[in-house]
């Protein structure tokens, strides 16, 4: 004989499969999302750098500051106006700024070699994706590494900006092993992070802006953990 209890309990493991499909669906839209902004990057990056019609007018030009900054604008914009802007418009808006981004990291191409380049980012990706499902399994709550994370980062781009103009080499080692380490962390605080913020009732159009959002912060984590890791071990051309 069925008993209310019985309906319950039910309904409450059908309530949470649901869910669970429903999360699993967002987090893999979350990486389709960042992948394809990874490959969007990577093919403007090596297009730019061996087109000399390209990258030179941008890199022996004070042009290359507009395009190292401009990434800058892209995040600051994201972070303030994510909840005003359609779902489509973050999508295109985060397309545009892995276009851009791949315009910036076209001076990898021209500094480090092929070998290393690729070295370095299966590496990359190999620490994102342990740090990342770590991240995702944990049932340790992240949240109150948060605030030193955020200290971190902040005083990893201040003196990455510094070191543009000073160019100090053993600043600059400092800065890599200090990112890798902030990064890392980062990976896994907003992996959880996407994690917790799902919810089904927000509905298709907020939930897509989450998971722009969401891959956007993986994309930059990702992103600055090769470039500090391409710093240490990469080999230059000759």
């Amino acid at each position: 004989m069925n008993t209310p209890y019985a309906w319950q309990t039910g309904a409450t493991r059908a309530g949470t499969a649901l869910f669970d499909e429903g999360l699993r669906q967002h987090m893999l839209r979350v990486y389709n999302f960042m992948g394809l902004g990874l490959v969007i990057t990577g093919l403007v990056a090596f297009v730019v750098a061996a087109t000399p019609a390209l990258h030179v007018p941008i890199f022996q030009t004070p042009l290359k500051w507009v395009v190292m900054l401009a990434p800058l604008a892209f995040i600051f914009f994201f972070s303030f106006r994510i909840h005003a802007i359609s779902a489509a418009t973050a999508q295109t808006l985060f397309w545009t700024f892995c276009a851009v981004m791949g315009l910036s990291l076209a001076s990898v191409f021209l500094v480090f070699t092929g070998m290393s380049i690729a070295r370095t980012f299966f590496i990359t990706a190999a620490m994102f994706g342990a740090t990342s499902l770590w991240g995702y399994t944990t049932k340790r709550d992240l949240s109150k590494f948060g605030s030193f994370l955020f200290m971190g980062l902040i005083g990893v781009v201040i003196a990455s900006l510094v070191n543009l103009f000073i160019g100090s080499t053993a600043l600059q080692f400092a800065i890599s092993i200090i990112g890798v380490l902030v990064f890392t962390g980062l990976t896994a605080y907003d992996t959880q992070s996407i994690k917790e913020q799902y919810a089904e009732s927000f509905g298709h159009e907020t939930n897509t802006k989450l998971a722009v959002f969401g891959a956007l912060s993986l994309y930059l984590n990702f992103v600055n953990l090769f470039q500090l890791l391409l710093s240490l071990t990469g080999q230059r051309e000759e």
